[in-house]
This record gives C-alpha cells, structure tokens and sequence, in this order.
C-alpha cells in the first residue's frame, strides 16, 4: 500500500488536543501515512459500544489498513497493550475485548503483547498510552514493522461477549446496540434473519421491549 491507511476510534471526542497528539505522532513517524477517523465519540469508557463501532466500520476498509482503538478505561493499570494480526487488517489497542469482535469477523491469526519500547515514545504517560503507545506502534506497522517484533505471542487476551440475535419459533429476539443521530434504533438483527422467517417490506410486525408492544410497519427506507 503506497499511503498505508491508519484508522482511529476513540472516546476522546474532538474539543480538546489527544486526537490531535496521536495524529502528529503518527506522522512524525510515518509522513505517508493516511488517517482516517472512525469516530471519536464513543461514550466515555464504553468499550462495548465501541467495540461495535468497530466492528461495524472495520468491514469496509481495504486489505492492509491498521486500526487503531482506544477505548480504555483500565490504562495504567496491569492491563496490555496487544497487536492482533487478523486475516486483512491489523488492530491496535487494550487488551480489554475493544479489538477483538472486529479481528474474529476476519479471522485472527496471532495476538501480540507491545512490549519492545523501541517502537514507543520515550517517556509513557500512565494515563495516555494512545499517544505514547498505541499511534506509534501503529506508525511502525505501517513502515513494514512485523507484529511479531513488538513483544510475545499471547493466547489468553479477553474476549468481549457481544449479544447474538436468535430465532424462537416464529419470533426473533434481539437487542438494541445503539440509537443513532437519526433516532435510528440500530439493532443486532441482521437482515437474512428476518428474510429466513418470510418477513418482508410492508410486514406488520409486533415488537416488544421492555414489557411494552408495539405494532409496527417494517420498511427500506425513510420515504
């Protein structure tokens, strides 16, 4: 990749500088680099949902582009920063589940553990490992570092348990991720399920949450 692509995703917003501390850190590093915001309005701490967020984007990004996800409310603390090598893409970040469901949709090759500190920023802030850690390891990926140069295999990295969508005769149950800034309710139901059980556009379908029932038209779009 001639502009090897660096995507963010973090919960720090944009009013105030750390994004823009991890960009120039990035750049300092690799100047050819291309970086692409995910989004940095994740929900302070909610590792979940940007989890999801992840997962969701990840997919549409070409072949060779680095992820970079921080979203972590145990920095400095004994949690490790990890590299995981999955079948198209690289992730960057904590090892507490953020990367992992966007790295188990590709398949994950190897997990690794950022421990060589000649790919980091000299002095590492305790509470800022997006900047002293994470966006200089991922500039160093993108020069052609391999992973593996970066610390020791790992196999016990966590796991984030995400809410999977079931058919119960003829019925789904499902959950709301998110809401987005549409009022959209963005929902763990993919769209074959609703197809396996004949439901199609113009469908009326009861929906229950939260002990209420609703009647509802199912349709493709706004208009």
């Amino acid at each position: 990749m001639e502009r090897p692509i660096i995507a963010l995703l973090t919960d720090f917003g944009t009013s105030d500088v750390y994004v823009a501390e991890m960009k120039a850190v990035i750049l300092s590093i690799c100047p050819k680099a291309e970086i692409v915001d995910i989004t940095h309005d994740i929900p302070k701490f909610n590792v979940r949902l940007g989890a999801i967020k992840l997962l969701e984007a990840s997919r549409y990004f070409p072949e060779g582009t680095i992820h970079v996800g921080v979203v972590d409310p145990g920095v400095g603390t004994a949690r490790r920063p990890i590299i995981v090598h999955a079948e198209r893409h690289l992730y960057v970040g904590p090892d507490n589940g953020l990367l992992i469901p966007a790295a188990m949709q590709e398949g994950i090759k190897a997990v690794y553990h950022i421990e060589n500190r000649k790919y980091l920023l000299p002095k590492i802030s305790r509470t800022f490992h997006g900047r002293d850690i994470f966006a200089p390891t991922a500039a160093h990926l993108a020069l052609g570092v391999k992973p593996s140069d970066f610390g020791r295999k790992i196999d016990d990295y966590i796991v984030i348990d995400l809410p999977t969508p079931r058919i119960v005769g003829n019925s789904i149950e499902g959950e709301i991720l998110y809401i987005d800034q549409f009022g959209n309710s963005v929902t763990n139901i993919p769209e074959e399920m609703l197809r396996k059980l004949g439901i199609r556009d113009g469908c009326t379908l009861r929906v229950q949450l939260r002990g209420r029932e609703m009647k509802l038209r199912l349709v493709s779009a706004y208009g």
